[in-house]
């Protein structure tokens, strides 16, 4: 073969092996989750095969050659081999022809680690020839396709065959170099214990729930606005998730003096209010409202007189004004469960002085009394 045909061998086999190369570098690629692992342990490859001779050797058209490679796993897919490899060709007429060849190899596979994997083989060597004509180095080159099969954890086989070409122009005039076909057998064995299995993927952590979603104390407040996340069961608590003290202030609900009578019991409430009514009657809606808003809000119902009169007439006259309150607020909407009372203190616990006119007049009151 002319050195043209053996370069555009050289060029068609390099791009095929750039193809299958840029193949599973983009199957590695895609498949990120470590599933082009790869043995890199070293190996030996004791190989035995034979050549189909070029003619213008002018020796038997067959011969055997036998070697051996040391190489490793670069890669899922690639591989490189140092080699040393012999053949002896008997020449037409009398004498041999015999070649070392050093070299290294490299091979680009396809196709899954533990399947039959065809391959791309291409390699550089020196080759020093010895016959009666000359003896001497020169550059050599191969190309080929094989294909190789797992057998064991530690050994494979690889069957290939390709076309080395040999640059030797010293021993025959005329002759610039010698291309032979050539078939071989390997058995790879590789040195060491195997690789252990990767270790199985961690599963994923389970997601957090989302604290908008969670209450974990109960008050009413999700965690993620909660900045008194422990607050105990019942306790009154603010939008923050803080306690709040719940004040339901009836200040300003203001009885008649020696109001209500016996007689204005389960009557119109307007009536015992001392004016203006209309203030008082909203002081006790805004109440209602409280209630209606903290429905875990427990109170206490008392009733208070000024100091004017007997002690037994001003209890009698607190404990209805209690009263009068509590029925309103059951009249609207208060369960009777979250109310305590009503209960009367007479005139004891005064809040003003009982010595002016306005001082007593702010004593007759009632007042809801939160129970924390």
């Amino acid at each position: 073969m002319n050195r043209k045909g053996l370069f555009l061998l050289i060029g068609l086999a390099l791009g095929g092996v750039g193809a299958v190369h840029a193949q599973d570098t983009t199957a590695d690629t895609a498949s990120s989750t470590s599933t082009t692992t790869y043995d890199g342990r070293w190996y030996i490859a004791p190989t035995v095969g034979g050549y189909y001779n070029d003619t213008d050797r002018n020796t038997n058209s067959r011969q055997v050659y036998y070697g051996l490679g040391v190489g490793k796993f670069i890669s899922s897919n690639a591989s490189i081999d140092l080699f040393i490899d012999r053949t002896k060709r008997d020449r037409d007429g009398a004498g041999n022809w015999s070649n070392n060849n050093y070299g290294v190899a490299a091979r680009f596979y396809a196709g899954a680690w533990d399947a039959w994997r065809p391959y791309l083989l291409a390699g550089i060597m020196g080759s020093y020839h010895t016959n009666a004509d000359d003896k001497g180095w020169a550059p050599a080159a191969e190309l080929g396709v094989g294909v190789s099969k797992t057998i064991t954890d530690s050994s494979d086989i690889r069957v290939e065959g390709g076309y080395r070409y040999d640059w030797d122009d010293k021993t025959n005039r005329g002759e610039n170099g010698y291309g032979d076909w050539f078939l071989g057998f390997s058995v790879v064995s590789r040195f060491g214990a195997p690789p252990a299995a990767p270790a199985p993927a961690a599963a994923p952590a389970p997601a957090a729930p989302d604290c908008s979603t969670l209450d974990s104390d109960g008050d009413g407040v999700n965690d993620c606005e909660d900045k008194c996340p422990s607050t105990p069961a019942g306790t009154i608590v603010g939008p923050d998730g803080c306690p709040q003290k719940v004040v339901i202030d009836l200040r300003g609900v203001n009885f008649k003096f020696d109001h209500p009578k016996k007689a204005e019991m389960g009557g119109n409430i307007e009536k015992t209010l001392q004016e203006p009514t209309a203030d008082s009657m909203g002081v006790l809606n805004q109440a209602v409202d409280t209630l209606q808003r903290y429905p875990q809000v427990h109170v206490t119902v008392a009733g208070y007189t000024d100091s004017v009169g007997k002690d037994a007439y001003n209890q009698s006259l607190s404990e209805r004004r209690a009263k009068i309150v509590y029925d309103y607020l059951t009249a609207h909407g208060i369960t009777a469960d979250r109310l305590d009372g009503p209960i009367g203190h007479g005139e004891a616990d005064p809040i003003d002085s009982n010595d002016t006119a306005d001082g007593r007049a702010r004593n007759r009151r009632t007042e809801l009394q939160v129970k924390q």
